[in-house]
């Protein structure tokens, strides 16, 4: 099969729940089976939004560290499993995940440096407790070479990649992020894993909602290199498709859905990290580079706007005290008065998801 970027950027809109917004509660989301990382405080729900309008309350689901060491809302009961799934699946693997500058010595260790850091965590993190005394606690009980001197706080702590890769399969959740950030026990925590188990599943689940795609993209999904990722690619499980010529795959039972998608109608405000913009091919997700580098900031990401099943622009938030959102939309082109008014109807979903009564909608 070979079909155009549009075809597949249906696919990938109607995978993650976005082509039209239902009642299911957010656990039940498609998108939770990757999970959805949280980028700006509340950034989680402002995604959930835009894809159900149910409470956007689940106690079914969990912040942890999770891929990329970034912290994602899970699926409490998968945790058993992404655990292992994320854990390296060799020394090399191991090494590209915790690569810095920082260490350089301590990247040398692999699946040592996972391990030492996980069983610290458990150690350390027994009750609720703030980041920075953890951090202190676990950076005295690993190897010197998983720590550098941080000019910042004038201490010696372990590098933040190692431990934010390590906190899942160390039973850590977080707990609340920014200043007063705390971290707290996972109730029930699975146990710390011996080996990886699962990586298959977990680079079928990336495929069957960010795909058709193919190594490179999980390899930097994970954060890891296209050489370990080929190593473990299932070949037998998946199909191989042509994305306007380029090799792409998709699990076996979702080429039917990619064969049918269409482009669908209608508006969203996503936030930065969405898990839409967590597929790695920004040439498919966003034609050309200018807008690309509005939408992929060396810091500090705007939300997107989805105009009709394709990202045409780029939003910010402001806070207005607790009685309304105000948000400024900066379009990749010109948007018709429809849309415009359609946006400022969506635009009552952040104010649901940052609790607040009112929205305003301003055009750059």
């Amino acid at each position: 099969m070979d079909v155009d970027r549009e075809r597949a950027m249906a696919y990938r809109v109607a995978s993650l729940g976005l082509a039209e917004r239902g009642e299911q509660r957010p656990g039940d989301l498609a998108a939770l089976d990757l999970g959805v990382q949280e980028y700006t405080p509340g950034s989680v729900r402002v995604a959930l939004a835009a894809r159900t309008g149910a409470d956007l309350a689940d106690r079914r689901l969990i912040m942890v560290w999770a891929a990329r060491g970034a912290p994602h809302l899970h699926r409490k009961r998968d945790l058993g499993k992404l655990v292992k799934a994320l854990w390296p699946v060799s020394d090399a693997d191991a090494s590209a995940r915790i690569n810095s500058a920082q260490i350089p010595q301590g990247v040398k260790l692999g699946v040592k440096a996972f391990e030492v850091t996980a069983t610290a965590f458990r150690e350390v993190v027994t009750s609720s407790m703030s980041r920075g005394e953890a951090s202190t606690e676990v950076s005295a009980r690993v190897p010197r070479e998983l720590t550098y001197d941080c000019r910042s706080c004038g201490a010696r702590h372990i590098a933040g990649n190692v431990w934010q890769h390590s906190g899942l399969a160390g039973g850590v959740q977080v707990e609340s992020r920014g200043r007063d950030a705390t971290l707290g026990p996972i109730p029930s925590a699975p146990p710390q894993p011996t080996e990886n188990e699962g990586i298959e599943d977990l680079i079928a689940t990336y495929l069957r909602l960010l795909g058709p795609a193919g190594p490179a993209e999980v390899a930097k999904y994970l954060g890891s290199s296209t050489a370990e990722i080929k190593k473990v690619w299932p070949t037998s499980s998946l199909e191989q498709v042509r994305v306007d010529g380029r090799k792409a795959w998709l699990p076996a039972s979702s080429v039917a859905g990619l064969s049918a998608a269409e482009r669908t109608s209608g508006v969203r405000f996503l936030p930065g990290m969405d898990p839409l913009l967590q597929a790695r091919d920004r040439d498919l997700l966003v034609p050309g580079r200018p807008h690309q580098k509005e939408v992929w900031r060396t810091l500090g990401n705007p939300g997107v706007i989805l105009v009709d099943g394709e990202i045409a622009g780029v939003w910010r938030a402001k806070l207005a005290g607790r009685k309304r959102v105000d948000l400024t939309v900066t379009p990749f082109g010109s948007l018709t008065a429809k849309v415009r008014k359609a946006l400022e109807a969506e635009a009552a979903a952040v104010a649901r998801a940052r609790e607040v009564p009112d929205a305003t909608v301003t055009f750059a």
